[in-house]
């Protein structure tokens, strides 16, 4: 068991001294043939990193309280499943599995590139290491997971109570292969910088790169909603915490990466702007970092609270930032090139898609920083809500969503494609039916409001009428049709899909949500909308690792017919001394009833926060499917690679 711990301690310093040598191959003089070896110092580093994370998450498994890790972050009456989410559900065991995404990326690259161009494989290998060296240095010097105690506890102190969830258990690795694997398009970039070689074939080898870590991204990003949603009890999915908008930074970035690449592949135009795209999105990735681990700003995300570790981050930051973006001031210019596109034409609509894109990012980087540099250079502490993302992040979105019906009706480098007239009549006509069956069912309604239900209707339905002008639903042959369509037309129209069932889940939620809070007492009913809850007492329960208290409710049609039973929980884990809030929630397509048990006891009630929020569901159903949207992009380039390779061979 010691053995172990301390040969995974060992396993992380080699891989520090392989990615060493791995970004210092460049250096060396040609005559030496050394070249040849980034591909297989990477492997090796990948398999040095995965051998010291399984020691660790061995280290939980079994409770290994001479690690200090394991003593600090887990307990022998955890399950195991939380004793294995244990491993990464704190700052060094986070980092390690950063780490090894990071690694992971570059060992597919360096197992998946042999046909790729040698000077372009070396100098992403040797990014690839530079960017895996400051990592492990990182964990090494300032985090390290495999810190030992002189003596050993007899048990744990436990995880965070909010940790102790599926939703965890997936939400972080998720997150991670986005952030992580906006690394590969990094060192892409970089060294496509160095080589001066950024065209359709440099483009090729980075799009699949940035559609995997985008859709990682976006389920990674639906995964953290939701958990937020069900576990921390507030009735709601986002809050513009600065740890969210970290998150949300990058996937704007990379959505515009994702796009302007598209132009350089085709076109080959908006080279440099694709190259400083590429380093923005890793850079707001370091972002996230060191927001999380810095201390800088408080979130209930947050893993550390260690200046050291946030001046560290803040020099991998500063350095991962400032070199490229030299390199990008020299090499830039050189990429520009006259473009011979019209107005109205795809080329401007991706340039529209980026512009809207980086707006939406300063936006969200303006409201998450502007708090910290007020107090720290006025004094003065104000907190950046909803009120001001309404204001500005949401209307310049609306006009991203109008794009996203308009783009696919153009033409490469001139004008409109034949289905122009019919998709947007469609989308119109969308729009008209969706405020006006929004006015039919609820009345008088904002402006803000109708717009957001105009805009549903538009992209919704502008959607479905371009997949219809493709496939011809009503015509003999669809099905063959159907299995004529590439995935990389999949993946447009699902990752766009996607996007409107989102909105018909924030909408429905924001326009149609009801909520009540009362003090209560068992016999008591409480009346919401067409239905009613029933407290019927309070019950204690005995959980693995913890003990709660749980309010036992019957949910009711006004009639008094039983639809169904919530059980809403205090929940009290012994081990962390901390008490934490389960809701109790019935999800359907149409909405969730959800319910909240509070403080109180017999003798004064017990508060209860009860909801109805229609369509919210469907939040996350668009998330998963813009992810899907992505995969199948991605598994078409991927094709579409494959083949173009075997034309050359």
């Amino acid at each position: 068991m010691v053995a172990l711990a301390e040969l995974g301690h060992f396993a992380l310093i080699m891989a520090l001294v392989v990615s060493v040598i791995q970004s210092a191959l460049p250096l060396v003089p040609a005559r030496f043939q050394l070249s040849g070896l980034a591909s297989p110092l990477q492997i090796s580093a990948m398999w040095l990193v995965f051998a010291s994370f399984a020691s660790l998450l061995y280290a939980f498994i079994i409770s290994d309280f001479s690690v200090s890790l394991v003593a600090q972050h887990s307990h022998s009456a955890k399950p195991l499943i939380y004793k294995i989410s244990g491993t990464w559900g704190n700052h060094e065991g986070s980092l390690l599995l950063w780490i090894v995404i990071l690694v992971l990326f570059g060992g597919i690259f360096a197992m998946t590139s042999r046909n790729v161009d040698a000077k372009l494989r070396l100098l992403t290998l040797s990014v690839q290491g530079i960017v895996t060296t400051a990592f492990i240095a990182f964990s090494l010097f300032t985090s390290n997971p495999f810190e030992r105690l002189a003596e050993a506890p007899l048990e744990g102190r436990g995880l965070n109570p909010i940790l102790q969830d599926v939703g965890l258990a997936l939400h972080p690795p998720m997150l991670y292969l986005g952030y992580v694997g906006l690394s590969l398009a990094f060192s892409l970039a970089v060294a496509g910088l160095i080589k001066g070689q950024v065209d359709s074939y440099w483009a090729r080898m980075m799009r699949p790169w940035v559609l995997s870590a985008w859709s990682a991204l976006t389920a990674g990003i639906a995964l953290g909603s939701w958990w937020a949603y069900y576990e921390l009890g507030w009735g709601g999915w986002w809050f513009w915490d600065p740890v969210e908008n970290a998150s949300l930074m990058p996937w704007l970035a990379a959505t515009a990466l994702m796009h302007s690449v598209i132009v350089v592949e085709k076109r080959n135009q908006l080279k440099s702007w694709t190259i400083l795209l590429a380093i923005m999105a890793f850079s707001l990735s370091l972002v996230g970092t060191f927001i999380v681990r810095s201390g800088l700003l408080t979130s209930v995300h947050s893993f550390a609270s260690d200046p050291s570790r946030g001046v560290f981050i803040l020099v991998i930051l500063l350095i991962a930032i400032g070199i490229p973006l030299l390199l990008y001031a020299w090499r830039g210019p050189q990429l520009v090139g006259a473009s011979d596109a019209s107005v109205i034409s795809r080329d401007t609509a991706l340039i529209f898609n980026n512009i809207i894109l980086v707006i939406a990012t300063a936006i969200v980087l303006i409201g998450t920083f502007y708090p910290l540099g007020l107090e720290l250079f006025a004094g003065q502490r104000i907190t950046v809500g909803p009120p001001y993302f309404d204001a500005s992040f949401n209307p310049i979105m609306a006009l991203g969503l109008i794009g996203m019906v308009l783009g696919p009706l153009t033409a490469w480098r001139k004008g409109l494609l034949p289905k122009f007239r019919f998709v947007i009549g469609s989308a119109i006509g969308g729009a008209v039916i969706a405020i006006g069956g929004g006015i039919a069912l609820t009345g008088a309604l904002s402006p803000a409001a109708l717009a957001g239900l105009g805009l549903f209707g538009w992209l919704a339905i502008g959607i479905l009428a371009d997949m219809h002008h493709h496939v011809k639903w009503h015509r003999a042959g669809r099905f063959a049709r159907l299995t004529k369509m590439g995935a990389a037309s999949w993946g447009l129209w699902l990752g766009h899909l996607g996007m409107a069932l989102f909105l018909m889940g924030a909408l429905g939620d924001g326009l149609g949500k009801s909520e009540v809070t009362v003090r209560a007492k068992p016999g008591d009913v409480i009346a919401l909308d067409d239905r009613r809850y029933r407290f019927v007492g309070i019950s204690q329960n005995q959980g693995p690792n913890y003990g709660t208290v749980t309010a036992n409710l019957i949910l009711e049609t006004l009639d008094g017919q039983e639809i169904a039973r919530l059980a809403p929980e205090k929940r009290f884990y012994p081990a962390e001394r901390q008490t934490t809030t389960e809701a109790a929630i019935r999800p359907r397509l149409s909405g969730d009833d959800y319910a909240v048990l509070g403080d109180g006891d017999e003798e004064i009630g017990y508060s209860l926060r009860l909801y109805h929020k229609p369509l919210v569901s469907w939040i996350w159903g668009g998330g998963f499917i813009m992810a899907v949207g992505g995969i199948m992009a991605f598994i078409g380039r991927r094709r579409i690679g494959a083949s173009e390779r075997g034309q050359n061979v």
